[in-house]
């Protein structure tokens, strides 16, 4: 049959271009929705329809058993297969359905009589439908209950005929299992498919009556969801298809954690959350172990700092924030003072507790060399920096053994580190901190000063903002870092931060006794691809279920577990063609694109 009339209407009309043929309708440059909807080409056949190079077959159920239990649908609902489901409920009025019904009672009751008559023994089936007659009259009596013709409808979808005898298999073995029989549209395959199109046409016309309880028990709404009115896309909820979409400045708090095995996505997942946020108004603060952002901070007209030795960028640990309405300049001071006792800890590998009643002395006293105390208005004062430290820590009584340690940053091969006063800005939407080429041993205490910069930025005013911690177990190796990634996330909601903790290293991460804090304190966690090392840690600390465990060593790379709250789905992450472009890792591709810029560039300079 012609393609058209498949598609045509139940009256059989059709607007005047649907009579053209292809040719004719792009030469008069007119095309309509069927034209555009419709397959290639079709066959149908008399268990399926052939769709172009999909398959399609339809199916609808036949007979219901006694009692319908609560969700009996689910696992029909939550395959993961395409298909469509089509429910018609018509109501039947109930004055006629009582009236049939006292007939159907009294033929029950005669039969019943006609037995005792006879002598003969009681029988179970006709005494159990006479109470059931009698108490489904009752209840429509009473407008308790209503009577229903219903008609339940499955169209699956495959590439071969092979798969959708499988996919069938399947259903109609759930199905069964629940005594709900079901039939194939033999010769109706048309009439079918059309029945299950968004038309709310029922061609078939098989329908079984059900009253209001049995009913309640289809409805199809109930497959895994996790979504909110506003946000971004995460990803695709790999159960049904849905969308995963989350603004997690809605929720209780503001952060997430990400755990993965290297190569599983995460930095992907991450890059494509970081590019929607953008998008939405947020700032986003990156700290970057492998300079795997900077390409997106170049697309994005962001700004990418590079912390190592011999970078030109410097950072003072000294800097003070700007003191806020409110805020007592006393306790400004102290904390700040606090924090950098922590960095000494983590720069002079540990210190006794003499020494870090010396360490905060000097501290105490460098800042009054340049005026700044809790009794004064330290907005406008230049800060000290490390070599001032140094010099009131030389005179100090016991500070021999202090001095020393810290002659390597003041003086030594360390010293273009942190010996300098501040010179970036991060007064961007987009900003990266790499730190990729700093010596391993140094890249907690980068990540300490960069973390205590951001926080004091992040303070000064308020706006919504996104820190992401890339490789967060380097700042997990000290209990001093672990301590300030702690705080942040635990103080960032009221400065409307949220923290990004991305780490590989999961077992290190939870063993540190900030691990599980933070954890607790992130309303987002998203779970990645993991190995067989890591994952009944994982499965313990998630009361993941023995599938849940499954599907993340069998995961693919961007796929996994998204979990918000006490809900989680099983999740696939995508991204556009556009958005790969910016945000991939991948070497090869990475190639392709420098060598197509490359090539651009060339034919440029060659046009010019």
């Amino acid at each position: 049959m012609a393609l058209i009339d498949f598609f045509k209407n139940k009256q059989g009309t059709i607007p005047e271009t649907d009579s053209m043929l292809p040719k004719e309708i792009y030469k008069e440059d007119r095309l309509n929705l069927v034209d555009a909807i419709a397959p290639a080409a079709l066959k149908i056949s008399a268990r399926e329809i052939e769709l172009g190079e999909k398959f399609a077959r339809t199916f609808y159920t036949v007979s219901y058993p006694a009692f319908l239990s609560d969700g009996w649908f689910t696992p029909v609902i939550n395959l993961d297969q395409v298909l469509d489901v089509s429910i018609f409920i018509n109501p039947i009025d109930t004055e006629d359905v009582l009236r049939t019904f006292q007939k159907k009672v009294a033929e029950v009751q005669s039969q019943i009589s006609e037995r005792e008559s006879k002598g003969l023994v009681r029988d179970p089936k006709l005494d159990t439908a006479y109470q059931n007659l009698e108490s489904l009259r009752n209840r429509l009596q009473q407008a308790r209950e209503k009577l229903f013709d219903v008609g339940l409808y499955l169209t699956l979808y495959g590439d071969t005929k092979e798969e959708i005898d499988k996919v069938e298999g399947d259903i109609r073995g759930i199905l069964d299992a629940q005594l709900v029989y079901t039939k194939p549209a033999l010769f109706q395959q048309e009439q079918g498919f059309r029945t299950t199109l968004p038309l709310g046409e029922d061609e078939l016309m098989v329908e079984s009556k059900l009253n209001s309880e049995p009913l309640s028990s289809i409805f199809p709404f109930v497959s895994f969801d996790l979504t909110s009115d506003s946000g971004i896309l995460y990803g695709i909820n790999r159960h049904n298809a849905s969308l995963i979409l989350f603004d997690r400045f809605s929720l209780e708090n503001y952060n997430s954690v990400v755990f993965a095995k290297s190569g599983s996505g995460k930095s992907y997942a991450t890059k494509l959350e970081i590019l929607r946020s953008l998008m939405f108004g947020t700032d986003v603060i990156v700290i970057d172990p492998e300079r795997e952002y900077e390409q997106l901070a170049e697309a994005t007209d962001g700004r990418s700092f590079n912390i190592s030795l011999s970078s030109e960028h410097h950072i003072n640990p000294f800097d003070l924030p700007v003191v806020q309405e409110g805020e007592d300049p006393r306790d400004l001071l102290r904390n700040n003072i606090i924090t950098l006792v922590g960095l000494f800890r983590i720069m002079l590998g540990g210190l006794t507790p003499s020494e870090d009643a010396v360490i905060d002395r000097a501290i105490t006293e460098t800042y009054a060399l340049k005026d700044i105390t809790g009794d004064t208005d330290f907005s406008n004062i230049e800060p000290p920096v490390l070599s001032d430290f140094e010099a009131v820590l030389t005179g100090m009584e016991g500070s021999e053994s202090l001095v020393e340690r810290l002659a390597k940053y003041t003086s030594g091969s360390w010293s273009g580190f942190i010996n300098q006063a501040t010179n970036i800005d991060i007064n961007r939407q987009f900003i990266v901190f790499s730190v990729r080429d700093m010596e391993d041993e140094l890249k907690p205490v980068a990540m300490y000063i960069i973390s205590h910069y951001i926080w004091n930025a992040v303070r000064r005013n308020l706006k919504k903002r996104l820190l992401i911690i890339d490789e967060a177990w380097w700042m997990m190796k000290s209990e001093d870092t672990a301590s300030f990634l702690y705080s942040l996330a635990k103080r960032g909601r009221k400065y409307y931060l949220g923290v990004c903790t991305i780490t590989q290293d999961v077992e290190d991460f939870l063993r540190s006794p900030y691990g599980r804090p933070i954890l607790t304190n992130s309303s987002i966690q998203i779970l990645l691809k993991q190995s067989p090392t890591t994952v009944d840690v994982l499965q313990k600390t998630f009361n993941l279920t023995d599938e849940e465990k499954y599907l993340l060593l069998e995961s693919g790379v961007g796929e996994g577990l998204f979990f918000a709250g006490l809900k989680h789905v099983a999740i696939k992450i995508v991204a556009s063609y556009t958005e790969d472009q910016i945000i991939t890792s991948d070497p090869s591709q990475l190639l392709a694109i420098k060598q197509e810029k490359d090539r651009l560039d060339t034919a440029e300079q060659a046009n010019s």
